[in-house]
């Protein structure tokens, strides 16, 4: 048993926060799909010289930031019920603006509206930008004067652009229509072949643990991707072979697994893998697996509550703090405290540095480009679709660097109804910049996640039954491929989410110490446990 030692507070690194990265394998079609999305709906307003309507248009038309990792099938769920989601935040911002001009009511309402937000797109994994575009459009639109007999065009503008935003991000798949699920493939086999090649010890374990990640998320997007066709079959194969690599290394053979992954990049046929043996024409296990039953929504957003909770809290108190010193756009702080909250308060810090340093420069930046977006509407429009593209060309790479043309774009997007003072707008981003993340991060420190050693505790204890299960199924001479292939990936997936949980957890701030020793040992039995399933299946001639 692990000893219990007294919490301690973590000191807030500084070094990294700021470092550029490389930038996302899919940049591009994120920034270019806003782009899409955003210019018709704009310049169609400009041309019927109603742009006061183009900041309703925006709420839809920013849906296109989203899903761009996920399967078609996937996809057109997802980005349906981001429409969706983007529809009712406003609906709620634009009535209860309609009925109250109380700003303590409306910081209010938008601090809960920023936290089930926060909820829900963690809940369901939506990926980035995650909450903050929804935050950012319902906490604008409650500050906006409302009649309540305006409500029904407003969200009927926000639809059609939705709609097609929507349409630019489904369009791409009647070119590529399993491009998705091989970048996903592509990308564990790479990181699959760094591991083989890694050396032990840190570095091993390291690239291990992105390794799995990888193929879990890749599986994710193989059984989100609807019918198992043909490409998809070979997809598979791939995949297990990654797998195989992970969990025993000194066999694989890492120059095949790049090789593959680059043939998944361009526009080819699938490569055929050949599986360890030809005794079935099946991945096993594959649709036991497809056939489980999701976690229900419940059980996901319980663990989720602590950040709920700092999120309400934050954003309300940063919007309170805003107006006692009377700035006139309270919502920017309220957004400000919203983009903060991450998974644990480590990473919470990391992006608060990130979100001052990159709204300051972005405030020079608007400095810049006001005098040539005030020349008139069009010029507004233009240069809003120039910032946006940037934004999400950028934003990959570092938070701040996205941050420097998500700045100027907001505040541009305040000018659609009328042009505004520049010095005034500065004023106010600045104040409730500062103040959103001072009183945000904050509220993180305040309210702290004790549970998070408690989930580790869980996590280690399905790792265990898991792996225990897998060695009773490779020790039982009578099990078949398939339960054997289900025991091995149920033992995969729990690896992961220890690993997931553990780093989460090592962020939070006083808890008590993590039982780093026994999840060393955890993870590096169920290694050893995976590996023994993958020397059972070669040893029967079995599919991997």
């Amino acid at each position: 048993m692990s000893s219990i030692r007294p919490p301690r507070a973590r000191r807030f690194p500084l070094t990294g926060t700021l470092r550029l990265g490389r930038p996302s394998d899919i940049w591009f079609k994120p920034a270019l799909s806003v782009v899409a999305a955003v210019a018709p709906p704009n310049l169609t307003l400009v041309a019927l010289g109603r742009l006061d309507l183009a900041a309703y248009a925006m709420a839809g038309s920013l849906c296109a930031l989203y899903a761009h990792n996920r399967p078609y099938a996937s996809r057109a769920r997802v980005l349906a019920g981001v429409v969706l989601g983007m529809l009712g935040g406003l609906g709620i911002a634009l009535v209860t603006a309609s009925l109250t001009t109380d700003p303590v009511v409306l910081v209010t309402v938008g601090a809960l509206l920023a936290a089930a937000q926060k909820a829900l797109c963690d809940a369901t994994r939506l990926g980035p930008p995650a909450n903050v575009i929804f935050t950012f459009v319902s906490s604008a639109a409650l500050f906006v004067p409302q009649n309540l007999d305006q409500v029904p065009g407003h969200l009927a503008t926000a639809a059609v652009a939705g709609v097609w935003a929507w349409i630019v991000c489904m369009a791409p798949g009647l070119l590529r229509p399993h491009g998705p699920e091989r970048r996903a493939v592509a990308q564990a086999l790479h990181a699959a072949a760094a591991h083989a090649t890694a050396s032990s010890g840190t570095v091993g374990a390291q690239t291990r643990a992105r390794g799995a990640a990888a193929v879990q998320a890749a599986w994710r997007a193989l059984f989100s991707a609807g019918d198992r066709s043909a490409p998809r079959h070979a997809l598979e194969r791939l995949l297990v072979r990654a797998e195989v690599a992970l969990a025993a290394p000194a066999d694989a053979e890492p120059e095949r697994l790049r090789a593959w992954a680059r043939a998944l990049r361009g526009t080819g046929p699938v490569p055929q893998a050949r599986t360890l043996g030809d005794a079935a024409d099946d991945i096993l296990g594959v649709e036991a697996e497809r056939a489980a039953p999701a976690r229900s929504l419940w059980r996901v957003l319980g663990p989720l509550a602590p950040l709920a909770v700092r999120t309400a809290l934050g954003c309300a108190l940063a919007g309170y703090a805003s107006l006692a010193l009377g700035v006139g756009r309270p919502y920017w702080a309220l957004v400000t405290a919203a983009s903060l909250y991450q998974a644990n308060l480590t990473l919470t810090w990391n992006r608060a540095v990130q979100r001052v340093v990159g709204n300051l420069v972005g405030v020079l930046a608007f400095v810049a480009v006001a005098p040539l977006a005030h020349l008139g509407p069009l010029a507004l429009v233009l240069c809003c679709l120039a910032l946006s593209f940037g934004a999400e060309a950028l934003i990959s790479r570092n938070y701040w660097l996205g941050s420097v043309c998500v700045t100027p774009m907001a505040l541009l997007v305040t000018e659609f109804a009328r042009f505004q003072r520049p010095a005034e707008l500065i004023t106010d981003r600045i104040l409730d910049t500062l103040v959103g993340a001072l009183v945000g991060f904050a509220a993180a420190v305040a309210v702290t996640n004790r549970r998070a050693g408690d989930r580790v505790e869980s996590a280690l204890a399905v790792v265990e039954r898991a792996r225990e299960h897998a060695a009773r199924t490779v020790a039982d001479a009578c099990a078949t491929p398939g339960a054997l292939e289900t025991a091995r990936r149920g033992l995969a997936a729990a690896l992961v989410d220890l690993r997931a949980t553990v780093d989460a957890a090592a962020g939070e701030w006083w808890q008590r110490e993590l039982p780093e020793e026994r999840v060393m040992r955890a993870e590096r039995a169920g290694h050893r446990t995976l590996a023994a399933t993958v020397r059972r299946h070669a040893a029967e001639g079995t599919p991997a």
